[in-house]
């Protein structure tokens, strides 16, 4: 394999050099913890990053080139995020081995990330053998969820799922708009809005505006950028 470099993708290592090591492409936006991952992972016997990329787009790119044996991706990224560019890598590649790396471990960020199709996801402070003991466990075909993330997955699983409608209304209100501005935006009526609230806030188990967008932020449902 010839080594590339360029403002965001680096490929690196002969084929020789790498044939007995687990393949690892990372992905993610922020040079320094891009770098840092990348240094966790070569570090580690029997593992070799080949290639990075710095968003979704990028990943599903240099994807198709190296087909490397693991990805690790983050989730929130500019111009496409972790969960499109995993759900577009596995669709055309089904045997993709994608693991979540991230900072955060909101239940909806890793109910979108599981249903995308990762087989793990971890968070970027858990120590590195557990990091390192998740990337050999996917690579020998496993997948893996460790404690604390599939807690929140049960937590999300007993609470009550919003429909479409009422995920909009939502994040109509994380931007601060009014009723009305809701009601002309969705085109429905001020009482449809409103019963949508109702519902919600039964759902979420609030008791008003404020607390569904605290509870909604917290948990992943709609995110502030």
């Amino acid at each position: 394999m010839k080594s590339r470099e360029d403002g965001n993708t680096r490929l690196s290592g002969e084929g020789t050099e790498v044939a007995d090591s687990i393949r690892v492409l990372v992905v993610d936006d922020h040079p320094s913890m891009r770098m840092g991952i990348i240094a966790l992972i070569d570090s580690q016997p029997g593992m070799k990053v080949i290639a990075e990329a710095a968003d979704g787009e990028e990943a599903i790119e240099v994807y198709e080139d190296v087909k490397p044996d693991i990805v690790l991706m983050d989730l929130r990224m500019h111009n496409m995020g972790g969960a499109e560019a995993i759900l577009s890598i596995c669709r055309k590649f089904p045997e993709a081995k994608v693991i979540v790396l991230s900072t955060y471990d909101l239940d909806e960020d890793i109910h979108r990330a599981i249903q995308s199709g990762a087989k793990s996801y971890l968070l970027k402070d858990m120590p590195v053998e557990e990091i390192a003991g998740t990337i050999r466990s996917v690579f020998r075909g496993e997948d893996v969820l460790p404690r604390q993330v599939a807690e929140r997955l049960e937590e999300r699983s007993r609470r009550r799922q919003l429909t479409e409608r009422e995920r909009e209304v939502l994040e109509c209100l994380i931007r601060g708009r009014s009723n009305k501005e809701i009601a002309r935006s969705m085109c429905v009526s001020d009482e449809t809005v409103k019963s949508h609230f109702k519902a919600l806030f039964a759902k979420l188990g609030v008791r008003d505006r404020t607390e569904a967008a605290i509870t909604a932020i917290r948990h992943g449902i709609v995110h502030l950028d």
